[in-house]
């Protein structure tokens, strides 16, 4: 698409355009009489009727996807519910603009339409934060043509890496900031086809000799793109932000694809759905470590995501501590799950109920306590009351299954990116230090 596709659709020059021409729109809808027909005070009463009866169909519309059906597994905050109200009220003008009048007003008031319901969507987006650029809205990788830079052999070991954050000294060629590439990690073992995954690189990890750094998996949401965690929960924001207040030093970030695509979702375990499980813990896992200046002893390494993703995270770190020796649990669910319990067992476990249950966090957790050295953070949104309970029910646990444990809430908001936004920060930070990069 472009530059166009560059745009951003959560702040800057194209909102407010798009905000101003649907304020046009509705001066003129609600200023303007359709036709002849229509007198000044029967339009003024038929378009206030409208607007009320817009804004109610609009919020119950709302209850009923989100709250009945719960199609997209997100709770709309109160600006959110104004702005579903204001474009359904306008757009139900517009409808009643239609009777009686002549059709250069017709003609308008249908482009008035789709761009109050343009508005509407995009105010939804910003509240939610899932999409920042147009290019995303059609999956579309920011960094398609950034590719993986020649990256030299870490001069440090995994035992100095403990206090890098009081050892390293960033010399003078050392980049101000990170780099984000794409790159092809095949699934060797585990046949699983995957999308490219998205690699970050803080600025130490960018000099002539780098140190060995620690790594974190991030995982996106269902559906969601590799992409997701470094653009939509903004950590290429958040890491070099942490590396420019810690010497250049900041986790080196992998976004592997867990899914094969958007609207797949095996659950991160292995079967008919694809081997999502193999590929994280074998294919994803050798490639880095071949790749990248990575320290290699599982304290080093961490494993995170948001919503599926986050569900993912608890599941593969309590299963492989020899993996994984820190967690970052955004949103995740109690169980995996693919539409209900049955269509679940069904579909992603050939039918077999012990396998569903072997998968579950809490019996994983179970079943390797107790944990000796793993840092577990788990984190949801204060307003999320679906995945609320999740996250508490599941931290608790590994804190029993001797895992130490940091729980927190992202404030006023519930399961969306803004939540993603607020945790990944905080919670990339928590892991940062619990590394030993903070000095």
């Amino acid at each position: 698409m472009g530059s166009f596709g560059t745009v951003s659709i959560v702040a800057g020059a194209f909102v407010v355009i798009v905000y101003a021409v649907a304020a046009v729109c509705a001066a003129y809808e609600l200023a303007v009489r359709p036709g002849p027909r229509w007198s000044r005070r029967r339009w003024s009463a038929t378009s206030g009727i409208a607007l009320l009866a817009g804004a109610a169909i609009g919020l119950v519309a709302a209850w009923i996807v989100t709250g009945v059906l719960d199609l997209f597994g997100v709770d709309l905050s109160l600006a959110a519910l104004v702005w579903v109200a204001v474009g359904f009220a306008f757009i139900a003008v517009c409808v009643c603009s239609f009777v009686g009048s002549r059709w250069p007003r017709t003609v308008i008031s249908a482009i008035a339409i789709v761009v109050f319901a343009g508005t509407t969507a995009m105010s939804l987006n910003i509240d939610i934060g899932t999409y920042t650029t147009v290019n995303s809205v059609f999956g579309i990788s920011p960094f398609a043509a950034n590719t993986l830079p020649n990256l030299a052999t870490p001069t440090s070991s995994a035992d100095d890496n403990a206090s890098l954050g009081s050892t390293w000294v960033a010399p003078r060629d050392q980049p101000a900031a990170g780099l984000v590439s794409e790159v092809k990690i095949p699934g060797v073992v585990s046949g699983f086809v995957a999308r490219h995954a998205v690699v970050y690189l803080p600025p130490a990890a960018l000099t002539e000799h780098p140190p060995a750094l620690p790594v974190v998996i991030a995982l996106s949401g269902q559906p969601g793109q590799p992409s997701d965690p470094l653009v939509s929960a903004h950590l290429i924001e958040t890491l070099n932000s942490y590396a420019a207040a810690h010497h250049g030093l900041a986790p080196i970030v992998v976004s592997p694809d867990q899914l094969g695509d958007p609207d797949n979702n095996p659950m991160c375990v292995d079967g008919a759905l694809g081997n999502s499980a193999t590929y994280l813990t074998v294919d994803v896992v050798d490639w880095i470590a071949a790749h990248l200046p990575v320290a290699h002893e599982s304290r080093n390494w961490g494993i995170s995501g948001f919503s599926q993703g986050g569900t993912c995270s608890i599941q593969l770190g309590a299963a492989h501590p020899e993996l994984f020796g820190a967690i970052l649990d955004v949103s995740g669910e109690l169980v995996p799950a693919n539409g209900d319990e049955a269509n679940t067992i069904s579909v992603g476990f050939a039918g077999d109920r012990a396998a569903y249950l072997a998968a579950c966090p809490e019996n994983i957790l179970r079943k390797h306590t107790p944990f000796a050295s793993t840092f577990a953070v788990f984190a949801v949104g204060s307003d999320d009351d679906i995945f609320r309970p999740f996250a508490q029910q599941v931290s608790r646990a590994a804190h029993d299954a001797g895992m130490s444990v940091t729980y927190f809430e992202a404030p006023g908001s519930a399961h969306d990116y803004t939540t993603a936004t607020y945790s990944f920060a905080r919670g990339m930070t928590l892991l940062g230090d619990h590394f030993g990069l903070g000095s």
